[in-house]
């Protein structure tokens, strides 16, 4: 088995104990968890546009925000993920948080841009040199601009991206508790 398929088979199951150890080492306050809400939703925000656009398996999709990035649920999921560091407050449930994502998200992208190029060929690319991995664009690229496709809310909600908003609310009330916990235990 390639060790990308390793990572990607695990990154799940490796996420439970990484979300029980930021938890654990969490120390939210009123403050960390109002400026984590506020980047996490702008994170949620990219992932929702994203999803709008994404046709799985029927097209590329190269408007909208992927004329930025080729990884905009990706790039969303980072600045999600900053969200919960910053509402966590603590050094090390970041520290977890972001060598979890080193690990995980290159295998993962390096495996997606694999499939994408079997089955999308030169034209994907084509878009994979106009358009960065990751760090999007401050321009969109002017020929994915011109795209067709347009933000669609019904594939919004059959990509099921109402799932990650939930999982933020869950993991900011998880917090919230934490952070009356540790107002009578504080150890």
């Amino acid at each position: 088995m390639p060790v990308t398929n390793f990572w990607i088979r695990w990154r799940v199951r490796i996420g439970y104990p990484v979300a029980l150890a930021y938890l654990t080492f969490a120390r939210p306050t009123i403050g960390s968890l109002i400026a984590g809400a506020f980047a996490g939703a702008a994170g949620l925000a990219v992932r929702a546009w994203a999803a709008g656009y994404l046709r799985k398996h029927e097209a590329l999709a190269t408007s909208g925000p992927y004329a930025f990035t080729r990884n905009p649920l990706y790039f969303g999921s980072v600045i999600l993920a900053a969200g919960f560091v910053v509402a966590g407050h603590s050094l090390w449930a970041g520290i977890i948080v972001a060598a979890y994502l080193a690990v995980f998200y290159p295998a993962v992208m390096k495996r997606e841009e694999g499939e994408l190029q079997r089955h999308y060929g030169n034209d994907f690319v084509e878009y994979a040199i106009r358009v960065p991995l990751f760090l999007p664009r401050l321009l969109p690229s002017r020929r994915d601009r011109q795209s067709t496709s347009r933000f669609s809310f019904q594939r919004y909600r059959r990509n099921r991206e109402y799932q990650a908003a939930l999982g933020f609310l869950v993991g900011l009330a998880l917090l919230w508790a934490k952070m009356h916990w540790l107002r009578y235990f504080p150890w």
